[in-house]
């Protein structure tokens, strides 16, 4: 799908569905702004890695149609309605540890996940 304008983008309640935390929003503003983007991050769900789906990270230059968005600090999170479906009630959190700093999702209907945390199963 293309980019469309913002009368397609829906904007979900911040409590019932997937938020985006403080930290995450200044890394992602901190990251768009180095690379001349909007602060628009999109969380997508794929087939794949070793639990069965993996989450995918990415700037977003605009919404695209069927994009569900939620807002913290100035920052723009983006999910289409399969991946609310897989995610909804997470969170998306940014994380600095020993081991390395990243993106991090919150997921509570993950069943279980890999060591990694960037792949998990239902």
């Amino acid at each position: 799908m293309g980019a469309v304008g913002a009368s397609y983008l829906r904007f979900m309640a911040p409590s019932s569905e997937i938020a985006l935390t403080p930290a995450a929003a200044a890394r992602v503003a901190a990251i768009a702004a180095r690379q001349g983007k909007p602060p628009m991050l999109r969380l997508s769900v794929e087939g794949g890695g070793c639990a069965g789906f993996t989450y995918r990270f990415a700037l977003a230059e605009s919404p695209e149609e069927g994009d569900l968005a939620t807002q913290q600090s100035g920052v723009t999170l983006l999910v289409d309605e399969m991946t609310l479906e897989l995610v909804k009630g997470g969170s998306v959190d940014y994380v600095e540890s020993l081991g390395g700093a990243a993106f991090q999702v919150r997921n509570p209907n993950a069943a279980s996940g890999c060591g990694c945390g960037s792949s998990f199963s239902i």
